[in-house]
This record gives C-alpha cells, sequence and structure tokens, in this order.
C-alpha cells in the first residue's frame, strides 16, 4: 500500500487533481489516497467547489507519493517558503513525485526540479520558464519521467501521466484497464503532445 499526497491550495485546478486521482482511486489496495493543505478543512478549487484537507503540511507524516496539481493558486504559494520546503522534504523521501501543469512551477521553486527534464501546461509554458532555472524544460511533451519524478502537461495530461506512474507500480495490464474503466482514450506515448504548439493565454 503506498500512500499518495493530494496536494491542496486555494484556487487550484479541479482536473489537474482529480483526474489523476480517479485513476489511482480503481486500486484502493495498492493506493491509499490523502488530501494535505496547510491546515484541515475545505479548500476552494478555481472552479468553485472546495475539497476537504485530511491533513496539513505540519503533521510530520511522510508519503510515498505526492501529486501536485496547478492552475491560478500557483501564484499565490510560489513564494511561500514553509509550503516549498515540505515539497521539497517530501519529495526527497517519497518514491514518486509528480506535478500536473504548473504544478511543475512549484517543485521548480521547490529546488525538486533542479537539474533534470521537466513539462508543464503549454498555455503557461514561457511564463514558467521565465520564473526559474536549473530545469531543462521539455516544450514537446505530453508528460516527462526523469528518475522518480514525474511532470505533465496542461490538465488533462495528469491522467496520461497517472497511468504512466501506475503502469510503473503495476504494470501495463492495470493501467490499461483502469483508463478502460473510466472510459478515457489513454495517451501512452509522452512525445505524443498534440498541444506543444499552443501559444500563451492572452
Amino acid at each position: 500500500m503506498r500512500t499518495l499526497a493530494a496536494v491542496l491550495f486555494e484556487d487550484f485546478e479541479m482536473l489537474d487533481l482529480y483526474g489523476p486521482l480517479e485513476m489511482f482511486s480503481f486500486f484502493r489496495d495498492d493506493f491509499e489516497i490523502r488530501t494535505v493543505a496547510a491546515q484541515t478543512g475545505p479548500v476552494k478549487a478555481s472552479g468553485g467547489p472546495s475539497t476537504y484537507a485530511e491533513d496539513t503540511f505540519d503533521d510530520g507524516r511522510k508519503y510515498d507519493m505526492l501529486l501536485v496539481p496547478g492552475g491560478r493558486g500557483t501564484r499565490n504559494v510560489d513564494s511561500d517558503e514553509t509550503f516549498l520546503k515540505w515539497l521539497k522534504d517530501q519529495s526527497d523521501s517519497a518514491e514518486y513525485t509528480t506535478s500536473v501543469c504548473t504544478g511543475s512551477l512549484l517543485l521548480s521553486k521547490a529546488g525538486v526540479l533542479e537539474g533534470r527534464c521537466a513539462t508543464t501546461n503549454k498555455l503557461a509554458f514561457d511564463w514558467v520558464v521565465d520564473q526559474t532555472s536549473g530545469v531543462d524544460w521539455q516544450r514537446s511533451a505530453r508528460w516527462v519521467k526523469d528518475g522518480s519524478i514525474y511532470t505533465s502537461s496542461g490538465v488533462s495530461a495528469g491522467m496520461d501521466m497517472a497511468l504512466a506512474v501506475i503502469e510503473d507500480c503495476l504494470g501495463e495490464k492495470p493501467a490499461q484497464d483502469a483508463a478502460n474503466w473510466a472510459e478515457y482514450i489513454r495517451n501512452p506515448d509522452p512525445d505524443n503532445d498534440p498541444f506543444a504548439a499552443t501559444g500563451e493565454r492572452t
């Protein structure tokens, strides 16, 4: 059983979080999903609804896997030293660290991506690159695996990334089963990024 920390902050992108979590949730004997934030209680998503945080950053709990979403709220926590230190400490001990969309900006600001290859939402690609250094950003990638760290492009790309992690953990058949159960057409090729040429959102 691996514990998966679903990281919450105000104005996170809903599908960044819940798309991947849906894939992991099919395997309850293999993954325990925990929501974690600065404090317990409701954390509002950018789309409106709130998600309840079960754990806090100062609980002292360690997790086997991290899932860091993106969204507008990244701009509110990308200089939060307590939050970024928690990300770095957790990533250092986790088996897998994953991000969706501009969640990779937070990993970079935390020092997790130093010297690594990574990707992010193509609509925010230049904005992320301009704020970071020491990362080999891949513009044409659905997701990028560098060691135990997975970063994915925007929003729905997180589901393909999650399926790749499931394949690493449990094998190819369970990953494809999850896609079938979700009635989701999986993109199994990390280099097949149909949105790579998308420009910045205005």
